[in-house]
C-alpha cells in the first residue's frame, strides 16, 4: 500500500464537498438535490466510478465547476468518491444535510473552501480517501474580540439574529 498527499486546487472562493457513495445514481441525485434546494445554482460534479468502465461521470451547469470538480476526482483516483464544487455564492451549509441524507451518499470527508490536501492510499486494486488535511493548524484561543467579530459576522451574512 502507498499513501499520498493529494493537493486539490479549484476556483478561488468557490467551495468544495468531498464525499464517498457507492453507485453512479449519485450523480443525478445530488444534481436533483442541488436542484430543489437552490435553484439556479451553478455547480459542477464529478463521481469516480469504481467498477465497469470506472470512467469520471459528471453533472453540472458551469464548465469551469465541472472541469475543477472532474480535475479533483482525477487526482485524487479514489473510488467512488465524488466532487461537488459549488459556485456563486451557494455553501455546504445550504446543502449538506440534503447531500447527507441522500441513500447513494456513505459518507462526507469534508465541505470546505481552504486550502485541501487528501489523504490517498492506493494498492493494486484502487485507491481510496483516508481523510483530508483542510486548511492550517489552530494558532491559538480565540479572544474576546475574536468571539465579538464571529458573533458580528454570522449575523451580517444572516445565520444568526438579534
Amino acid at each position: 500500500m502507498n499513501l499520498e498527499l493529494v493537493p486539490l486546487h479549484w476556483t478561488k472562493d468557490a467551495n468544495i464537498i468531498i464525499g464517498q457513495s457507492h453507485f453512479i445514481k449519485t450523480v443525478e441525485d445530488i444534481a436533483e438535490i442541488i436542484a430543489n434546494s437552490v435553484p439556479g445554482a451553478t455547480y459542477g460534479l464529478a463521481f469516480n466510478e469504481a467498477s465497469g468502465p470506472c470512467l469520471v461521470r459528471t453533472a453540472g451547469n458551469d464548465d469551469g465547476l465541472i472541469k475543477d470538480a472532474s480535475d479533483c476526482a482525477l487526482a485524487s483516483g479514489a473510488g467512488h468518491c465524488f466532487f461537488l464544487v459549488l459556485g456563486d455564492g451557494l455553501y455546504p451549509i445550504n446543502l449538506l444535510d440534503r447531500i447527507k441524507a441522500c441513500p447513494e451518499v456513505c459518507h462526507i470527508f469534508c465541505a470546505t473552501a481552504n486550502p485541501l490536501q487528501l489523504i490517498v492510499a492506493s494498492s493494486e486494486q484502487g485507491a481510496g480517501i483516508l481523510g483530508v488535511i483542510d486548511g492550517g493548524s489552530p494558532k491559538g484561543i480565540e479572544t474576546e474580540a475574536d468571539r465579538a467579530w464571529r458573533l458580528s459576522f454570522l449575523r451580517k451574512i444572516g445565520y444568526k439574529f438579534g
